[in-house]
């Protein structure tokens, strides 16, 4: 029975990469709101400089993770899914250089047109992560081969004929964009100070309601786009912890901000992600791809994954390379830890931010 396990171990680096470079992607959104003057744009990048491209390698290994377990699951999803893909890694691609390029001339036009890049690369990327999410929890138009194409968008509607953006995933989309930018301004306010940090915990206030009343509607949404969700839940009532734990999350994140608790409060944003991607992992299980044109083609967790031997032997790669993984990302918080401080550009060498 390796092929659960290796569901939960996909799902689960999904969901630290959704934490973990979730705040970096909704600090990049908002940091044209939070950060006024150069020094402050500065202060903000610097939050995010030495772990944005760490938190990206959970992505990629997720991905090399997904190939390796589910080939049939990345064949066709990463078929169906070109013109998308392609817009994410030219997002990704314009992110990462904006971040390096933003410093390297000193004019009026050149650092505030890398800013809107930085700002726009992050908001579209989380945009697009939700949609992709939101494809999948609706499922597509598999054939009796595995494979399926969609346009990227057709009437909006939902159908047998649907593209990749209709209402439902759009709405997950901007559910997603509250939710990391949400998460992104706690993380500026953990790592700032001075005016950024107020201005970041400011923006959470509006950014809290607005993921509220987009997670209600998505929950009701989903219920009744993919029925197998709340059938799921209903038959397996153990899986509503994961929904309470995105809810506990949610509301900790209003109380603990309340009393100025900012490590509490981020800690709550994540644990409100985490409960959230848990939720859509549980409630499609066994489903890794649904069909929304025939449920006899859908992809399921034994369907699409690989033999039984290799899932073994993978096994006893898998866990030393993670463990790596992990030990870097624990090294690198803690030695950048403390706070960024108004007017400087990054940490000090012993890894408190600079006085």
């Amino acid at each position: 029975m390796l092929e659960p396990l290796w569901f939960a171990l996909v799902a689960g680096m999904l969901t630290v990469y959704v934490v973990l470079d979730g705040f970096d992607l909704g600090a990049g959104a908002i940091h044209l709101w939070v950060a006024r003057t150069e020094s402050e744009r500065r202060q903000v990048i610097a939050s995010i400089g030495p772990v944005w491209d760490g938190n990206e390698v959970w992505l990629l290994a997720a991905g090399g993770t997904l190939f390796f377990a589910f080939p049939a699951l990345y064949a066709s999803s990463f078929s169906g899914f070109y013109l998308p893909l392609m817009i994410v890694l030219w997002l990704l691609m314009l992110r990462g250089i904006a971040i390096e390029f933003r410093g390297h001339l000193d004019s009026r036009v050149w650092t505030p047109f890398w800013d809107a890049v930085f700002c726009g690369a992050s908001a579209l990327l989380a945009v697009f992560f939700g949609v992709a999410l939101g494809n999948v929890v609706r499922g597509v138009p598999l054939d009796a081969s595995g494979y399926f194409f969609e346009p990227l968008w057709t009437n909006l509607r939902l159908g047998p004929e649907t593209g990749v953006v209709d209402w439902y995933t759009v709405l997950v989309g901007l559910t997603a964009l509250g939710a990391l930018m949400l998460h992104g301004s706690r993380w500026v306010a953990l790592k700032t100070d001075g005016p950024v940090r107020e201005r970041a915990v400011a923006t959470a206030r509006p950014l809290w309601w607005m993921t509220l009343g987009l997670t209600a509607l998505l929950t009701v949404a989903t219920f009744g786009v993919q029925p197998h969700v709340p059938e799921r839940l209903r038959g397996q009532p153990l899986g509503f912890i994961f929904p309470l734990l995105a809810l506990g999350g949610l509301f900790g994140i209003r109380r603990l901000s309340r009393r100025g608790a900012d490590l509490g409060a981020f800690l709550s944003s994540g644990a409100y992600l985490a409960g959230m991607m848990s939720s859509v992992a549980f409630g499609l299980y066994p489903y890794v791809l649904p069909s929304n044109a025939d449920p006899t083609h859908a992809l399921t967790v034994h369907g699409a994954a690989a033999a039984s031997g290799g899932l073994a032997i993978g096994l006893t790669w898998w866990i030393p390379g993670m463990l790596l993984a992990i030990g870097y990302s624990v090294f690198v918080y803690r030695h950048f830890a403390g706070r960024v401080k108004s007017g400087e550009a990054g940490y000090g060498h012993s890894g408190e931010a600079p006085s």
